[in-house]
């Protein structure tokens, strides 16, 4: 169990659900990790859920925003990762060719943020922390453990991160398809892998930590989920990925968790 109270820039420090159904998702998340929820108003009628575990918090569920609700978007966890400008990173992005959706913008006084499409269309968010560094607990069951990037263009990808962040590709020794270990500096910042033949676009899939993926699995499903394949060893554990009951995709982990 690793516990964090800061995050080097260019390190995934946090990630969030945009759900259809606020309410559900945390039934559903709670059932399945153990998380507890603590609601903070942020508008009228409009809560923003702090999932806790340990006491520490791991995750957010969020109403999913009304105009992505609208255009047919399925509901989705977003990856921030963590820069010491949200401006200027996003500056940065745009030049290097990502798109801006919309200027960074504070966040009350937690921090301030921007969101960004990279070129090959995948999105994620920048995250300038004030008040909230990110997640207090990662590296364990119940928690954040991976950021994977599942894109069409592995090398067009692997240059706009780079330059972006400064990322570092390594090749993934022994995998079966291509797959690259991101470095941020000497420590692990995610992985880099093509798009499959399911997905329709480029996404960032967010990894939870469990004891024992089969058993993980079987009660997500039990819970209304679907499995998108069976458990995958791969070396240094094992995988699963799977649709949660409103549609968002996420993935499974046992092995080992580093600190």
């Amino acid at each position: 169990m690793a516990e964090r109270d800061a995050y080097a820039p260019g390190t995934f420090s946090w990630v969030e659900l945009a759900a259809a159904d606020q309410r559900g998702a945390k039934e559903f998340y709670t059932a399945l990790f153990g998380w507890d929820a603590e609601d903070r108003p942020v508008a009228d009628d409009v809560v923003y859920s702090m999932m806790s575990l340990h006491g520490r918090h791991v995750a957010a569920i969020a109403p999913q925003p009304e105009r992505q609700r609208a255009a047919g978007a399925p509901p989705m966890w977003n990856s921030f990762v963590t820069v010491e400008s949200a401006d200027a990173a996003l500056d940065r992005a745009v030049e290097l060719g990502g798109s801006a959706h919309a200027p960074a913008f504070d966040v009350f006084d937690a921090g301030r943020m921007a969101v960004v499409q990279d070129p090959q269309g995948a999105y994620f968010e920048l995250w300038e922390p004030r008040g909230h560094r990110g997640a207090g607990l990662v590296n364990a069951p119940g928690a954040l453990t991976w950021n994977e990037l599942r894109t069409s263009d592995l090398d067009g990808a692997g240059a706009f991160y780079a330059a972006l962040f400064g990322w570092r590709g390594d090749p993934f020794e022994g995998s079966p398809e291509p797959y690259v270990s991101l470095r941020n500096g000497d420590a692990d910042a995610g992985g880099l892998c093509a798009l499959g033949p399911r997905e329709p676009t480029p996404h960032w899939l967010v990894y939870f930590g469990c004891a024992d993926v089969g058993e993980a699995l079987a009660r997500a499903v039990g819970l209304g989920a679907r499995k998108l394949h069976d458990p995958i060893e791969i070396g240094v554990g094992t995988v699963a990925q799977l649709l949660d009951p409103q549609g968002a995709a996420f993935a499974l982990f046992a092995g080992r968790f580093d600190d």
